[in-house]
């Protein structure tokens, strides 16, 4: 069997961690070709000691020079810069990207991968938030097989039909599921009080410290409501989301016929990387087996807008102007950044993703190209940035 050659673009992430465990239980059939990070220096020479693979990547020099110095005599070629992501993923020779890069900063190597025509395995939602149609239109016109990573996205891929062309007539909406997050129950108004290690102790999954405030503020489901529209070519309409505390279910189809197919799972992310790195066949993940005879009951609840108002803006934001969502996704980044740094109260996230929308409006053909949708995420983490300061106390 010929090995699949990987390029993982954020390896010393979560996303990243779990990729190289997953490839790890299949040694003769995956190999790393690149792996790229953005400050974990000692983290990615580990990974490159291990992995030895032709190419590893950071954003700047200083480190990159760190870096050749760990791995002198390894064999790693260290290359560093935006160029360089670029690159490696579109390397004719590979065969599968892993893209999760958090942020708007993955979108460049995510184009890249798709004009390529590589199978492109998106942990990166931000890829489709940021870069809509323009994303979706260099995965079609570069041929690539575009694999959704985020688990409820997989979910919803695994129980559709392999036929792409099939779904329009199964689908009667999808329906995302939400854990919650940490303060589901949490009386809105002490929100304002919330902690930076309360917000990213996440009571089912282990992530990231950015994505887990996004689920703490249900802003994730929002931004995963756009790639939706985008991965399954739907109207906003049939995209719906509810909350499921213990995350077991990961998200559902409803059929045309009202069947309703679900994609279950203990709360790993290993499965839906397994998925995407075998399909459409099925490989060992290391995750937990589910065991009926244990599981506790399954519930299901509306999101509360008092204390999820961000939510809302998922679906005002796609039927607005073109590239609004991507000002939504600078927002955010923005404020999540400034409260994980104690400049913004956790309740004040959502008024600055609130003003940066209603003031940085997107301009006619802005999300039409790369270099437009960087201006404008541009844009919109200036306004941001500008209505942190004016909230700060």
């Amino acid at each position: 069997m010929t090995r699949l050659r990987v390029c993982v673009l954020g390896s010393t992430g979560s996303i990243g961690v779990n990729t190289l465990d997953v490839m790890a239980r299949h040694p003769g059939r995956y190999e790393v070709f690149a792996l790229t990070a953005q400050h974990r220096v000692e983290e990615l020479a580990q990974q490159c000691l291990t992995w030895r693979p032709r190419y590893a990547v950071l954003p700047d020099a200083l480190r990159a020079e760190q870096l050749r110095l760990r791995l002198e005599g390894s064999g790693v070629t260290v290359l560093c810069g935006a160029a360089a992501l670029e690159e490696v993923a579109s390397h004719p020779e590979v065969d599968a990207v892993m893209a999760a890069i958090v942020g708007a900063a993955g979108l460049p190597p995510c184009l890249a991968a798709a004009r390529a025509g590589k199978r492109l395995l998106l942990a990166n939602k931000e890829a489709l938030v940021v870069g809509g149609a323009l994303f979706m239109s260099a995965v079609e016109a570069g041929g690539a097989t575009l694999l959704p990573i985020d688990s409820e996205h997989s979910a919803i891929f695994q129980c559709l039909p392999e036929e792409r062309e099939r779904w329009p007539a199964t689908i009667d909406h999808i329906l995302l599921t939400a854990s919650g997050g940490p303060f589901r129950t949490r009386e809105p108004l002490s929100l304002r009080d919330v902690t930076p290690a309360e917000a990213v102790a996440h009571p089912n999954w282990v992530m990231g410290r950015k994505i887990s405030v996004d689920s703490a503020t249900m802003m994730n489901k929002a931004l995963e409501v756009r790639a939706a529209r985008g991965l399954f070519d739907l109207e906003p309409a049939p995209i719906r989301v509810v909350i499921h505390p213990q995350s077991i279910i990961h998200s559902m189809v409803v059929c045309c016929d009202h069947s309703v197919l679900a994609q279950l799972g203990t709360p790993d992310m290993r499965v839906p990387i397994a998925y995407g790195l075998s399909w459409p066949q099925r490989v060992i993940s290391g995750a937990e087996q589910l065991d009926f005879m244990r599981l506790s009951a399954l519930t299901f609840e509306p999101a509360d807008p008092l204390r999820f108002p961000g939510l809302q803006l998922a679906w005002e934001t796609l039927s607005a102007r073109p590239g609004s969502t991507a000002v939504l996704n600078a927002a955010n980044e923005v404020a999540v950044e400034a409260f994980l740094s104690g400049a913004l109260r956790f309740d004040q996230i959502h008024a600055v993703n609130l003003h940066t929308v209603e003031q940085a409006l997107p301009e006619a053909g802005e999300a039409e190209s790369l270099e437009g949708l960087l201006a404008l995420d541009a844009r919109a983490r200036s306004v941001a940035g500008a209505r942190v300061k004016a909230l700060a106390p």
